[in-house]
Protein backbone atom coordinates (compact mmCIF):
# COMPACT_ATOMS: atom_id res chain seq x y z
CA UNK A 1 0.00 0.00 0.00
CA UNK A 2 1.54 3.39 -0.76
CA UNK A 3 1.79 6.20 1.46
CA UNK A 4 -2.12 8.10 2.71
CA UNK A 5 -1.77 11.16 4.60
CA UNK A 6 -5.72 11.81 7.14
CA UNK A 7 -6.83 14.99 8.95
CA UNK A 8 -9.14 14.10 11.58
CA UNK A 9 -10.94 17.30 13.00
CA UNK A 10 -13.91 18.08 15.20
CA UNK A 11 -14.69 20.07 18.42
CA UNK A 12 -13.29 18.86 22.08
CA UNK A 13 -14.82 16.05 23.27
CA UNK A 14 -15.93 14.24 19.98
CA UNK A 15 -13.20 11.91 20.08
CA UNK A 16 -10.54 12.96 17.65
CA UNK A 17 -7.61 12.13 19.59
CA UNK A 18 -8.58 8.54 20.11
CA UNK A 19 -9.52 8.27 16.33
CA UNK A 20 -5.92 9.34 15.20
CA UNK A 21 -3.98 7.23 17.67
CA UNK A 22 -6.14 4.24 16.17
CA UNK A 23 -5.12 5.66 12.95
CA UNK A 24 -1.76 5.91 13.80
CA UNK A 25 -1.96 2.50 15.48
CA UNK A 26 -3.51 0.78 12.22
CA UNK A 27 -0.64 2.28 9.91
CA UNK A 28 2.04 0.38 12.38
CA UNK A 29 0.24 -2.71 12.51
CA UNK A 30 -0.29 -2.36 8.66
CA UNK A 31 3.34 -2.68 8.39
CA UNK A 32 3.95 1.24 7.34
CA UNK A 33 6.15 4.27 9.06
CA UNK A 34 3.25 6.12 10.92
CA UNK A 35 3.33 9.15 12.62
CA UNK A 36 0.81 11.83 13.95
CA UNK A 37 0.52 15.26 15.17
CA UNK A 38 -2.67 16.66 17.33
CA UNK A 39 -3.51 20.47 17.50
CA UNK A 40 -6.10 20.90 20.39
CA UNK A 41 -7.61 24.46 20.92
CA UNK A 42 -7.37 26.50 24.34
CA UNK A 43 -10.79 25.67 25.42
CA UNK A 44 -10.61 21.51 24.59
CA UNK A 45 -13.72 21.08 25.72
CA UNK A 46 -15.96 22.60 22.90
CA UNK A 47 -12.43 23.34 20.68
CA UNK A 48 -11.09 23.30 17.90
CA UNK A 49 -9.15 20.02 17.56
CA UNK A 50 -7.17 18.70 14.43
CA UNK A 51 -5.02 16.11 14.13
CA UNK A 52 -2.44 14.52 11.28
CA UNK A 53 -1.29 11.37 10.49
CA UNK A 54 0.92 10.14 7.87
CA UNK A 55 1.44 6.58 6.44
CA UNK A 56 4.34 5.90 4.44
CA UNK A 57 7.39 3.69 3.85
CA UNK A 58 9.37 6.82 5.63
CA UNK A 59 7.37 9.80 7.33
CA UNK A 60 9.38 12.51 7.68
CA UNK A 61 7.24 15.47 9.55
CA UNK A 62 3.99 14.06 11.42
CA UNK A 63 2.53 17.61 10.12
CA UNK A 64 0.78 17.56 6.72
CA UNK A 65 1.46 20.18 4.59
CA UNK A 66 -1.35 22.30 2.90
CA UNK A 67 -2.81 20.52 -0.43
CA UNK A 68 -1.75 17.55 0.77
CA UNK A 69 -3.96 15.48 2.66
CA UNK A 70 -5.71 12.40 1.22
CA UNK A 71 -8.62 11.98 3.54
CA UNK A 72 -10.06 14.44 5.33
CA UNK A 73 -12.59 12.87 8.68
CA UNK A 74 -15.05 15.70 10.14
CA UNK A 75 -17.18 14.82 13.47
CA UNK A 76 -18.40 18.53 12.49
CA UNK A 77 -19.57 20.45 9.43
CA UNK A 78 -17.67 23.66 10.13
CA UNK A 79 -14.39 22.34 11.68
CA UNK A 80 -14.44 20.37 8.38
CA UNK A 81 -14.60 23.72 6.38
CA UNK A 82 -11.65 25.12 7.95
CA UNK A 83 -9.50 22.48 7.11
CA UNK A 84 -10.23 22.23 3.32
CA UNK A 85 -6.69 24.56 2.22
CA UNK A 86 -5.44 20.90 3.44
CA UNK A 87 -6.79 18.90 1.01
CA UNK A 88 -5.69 17.52 -2.26
CA UNK A 89 -7.86 17.96 -5.37
CA UNK A 90 -8.41 14.22 -5.32
CA UNK A 91 -9.33 13.59 -1.90
CA UNK A 92 -12.34 12.22 -0.27
CA UNK A 93 -14.00 14.08 2.85
CA UNK A 94 -15.92 11.75 5.16
CA UNK A 95 -18.48 14.31 7.47
CA UNK A 96 -20.95 14.06 10.10
CA UNK A 97 -23.41 16.34 9.37
CA UNK A 98 -24.61 16.84 13.20
CA UNK A 99 -24.17 20.56 14.35
CA UNK A 100 -22.04 21.43 17.18
CA UNK A 101 -22.88 25.40 17.23
CA UNK A 102 -20.11 27.30 18.34
CA UNK A 103 -19.79 29.93 21.31
CA UNK A 104 -20.25 32.48 18.89
CA UNK A 105 -22.99 31.53 16.85
CA UNK A 106 -25.02 30.18 20.21
CA UNK A 107 -24.93 33.66 21.32
CA UNK A 108 -25.89 35.52 18.01
CA UNK A 109 -22.53 37.11 17.16
CA UNK A 110 -22.35 34.70 14.40
CA UNK A 111 -24.25 32.77 12.02
CA UNK A 112 -23.93 28.58 11.04
CA UNK A 113 -22.92 27.92 7.64
CA UNK A 114 -26.17 26.54 5.47
CA UNK A 115 -26.01 22.46 4.26
CA UNK A 116 -25.55 24.70 0.96
CA UNK A 117 -22.50 26.28 1.96
CA UNK A 118 -20.98 23.41 3.92
CA UNK A 119 -21.81 21.30 0.78
CA UNK A 120 -20.35 23.50 -1.92
CA UNK A 121 -17.04 24.31 0.05
CA UNK A 122 -16.36 20.57 0.59
CA UNK A 123 -17.48 20.14 -2.84
CA UNK A 124 -15.08 22.40 -4.26
CA UNK A 125 -12.20 21.43 -2.06
CA UNK A 126 -12.37 17.60 -3.01
CA UNK A 127 -13.51 14.93 -5.54
CA UNK A 128 -15.35 12.83 -3.31
CA UNK A 129 -17.73 14.17 -0.39
CA UNK A 130 -19.41 11.47 2.07
CA UNK A 131 -21.55 13.14 4.72
CA UNK A 132 -23.69 11.38 6.79
CA UNK A 133 -25.70 11.75 10.67
CA UNK A 134 -22.98 9.77 12.66
CA UNK A 135 -23.82 10.95 15.56
CA UNK A 136 -27.74 9.44 14.86
CA UNK A 137 -26.13 6.42 13.61
CA UNK A 138 -24.18 6.37 17.21
CA UNK A 139 -27.14 6.41 19.09
CA UNK A 140 -28.95 3.44 17.04
CA UNK A 141 -25.74 1.33 18.36
CA UNK A 142 -26.27 2.94 22.34
CA UNK A 143 -23.61 4.78 22.93
CA UNK A 144 -23.07 8.60 21.49
CA UNK A 145 -19.94 8.43 22.29
CA UNK A 146 -18.92 6.14 19.63
CA UNK A 147 -19.52 8.75 16.83
CA UNK A 148 -16.10 9.38 16.15
CA UNK A 149 -15.70 5.52 15.32
CA UNK A 150 -18.83 5.08 13.50
CA UNK A 151 -16.83 8.09 11.10
CA UNK A 152 -13.49 5.43 11.53
CA UNK A 153 -15.12 2.51 9.93
CA UNK A 154 -16.20 4.83 6.68
CA UNK A 155 -12.38 5.71 6.58
CA UNK A 156 -11.57 2.21 6.46
CA UNK A 157 -13.43 1.41 3.37
CA UNK A 158 -10.94 3.92 1.79
CA UNK A 159 -7.75 2.07 2.53
CA UNK A 160 -7.14 -1.95 1.62
CA UNK A 161 -6.20 -2.79 5.13
CA UNK A 162 -8.06 -5.69 6.46
CA UNK A 163 -11.31 -4.69 9.11
CA UNK A 164 -9.55 -7.47 11.59
CA UNK A 165 -6.62 -5.16 11.75
CA UNK A 166 -8.76 -1.75 12.34
CA UNK A 167 -10.39 -3.82 15.27
CA UNK A 168 -7.19 -4.85 16.79
CA UNK A 169 -6.01 -1.01 17.22
CA UNK A 170 -9.88 -0.44 18.13
CA UNK A 171 -9.20 -2.98 21.07
CA UNK A 172 -6.20 -1.20 22.00
CA UNK A 173 -7.14 2.28 22.55
CA UNK A 174 -11.12 1.82 23.26
CA UNK A 175 -11.67 0.90 27.36
CA UNK A 176 -12.71 -3.20 27.69
CA UNK A 177 -15.79 -1.70 29.00
CA UNK A 178 -17.05 0.01 25.68
CA UNK A 179 -15.42 -2.09 23.00
CA UNK A 180 -18.50 -3.79 22.03
CA UNK A 181 -20.70 -1.08 20.80
CA UNK A 182 -17.15 0.25 19.32
CA UNK A 183 -16.35 -2.88 17.14
CA UNK A 184 -20.78 -2.42 16.50
CA UNK A 185 -20.00 1.19 15.00
CA UNK A 186 -17.12 0.93 13.79
CA UNK A 187 -18.68 -2.01 11.58
CA UNK A 188 -21.44 -0.11 10.70
CA UNK A 189 -19.57 3.05 9.78
CA UNK A 190 -18.07 0.13 6.73
CA UNK A 191 -21.84 -0.19 6.04
CA UNK A 192 -21.71 3.66 4.62
CA UNK A 193 -21.02 4.24 1.23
Amino acid sequence: MKGMNFMIVGVGGQGTILVSDILAEVGMLAGLDSKKSDIMGLAVRGGSVSSHVRWAEKVGSPMNMLGTVDVLMASEPMEAMRAVEYLRKDSTVICNTYRVQPMLVSTGQAEYPSEAEVARCLGDASSRVITYDATAKSLEIGNVKTMNIVLLGTLSTLTDIAPEIWEQAITKYVPAKALEKNIAAFRAGREVK
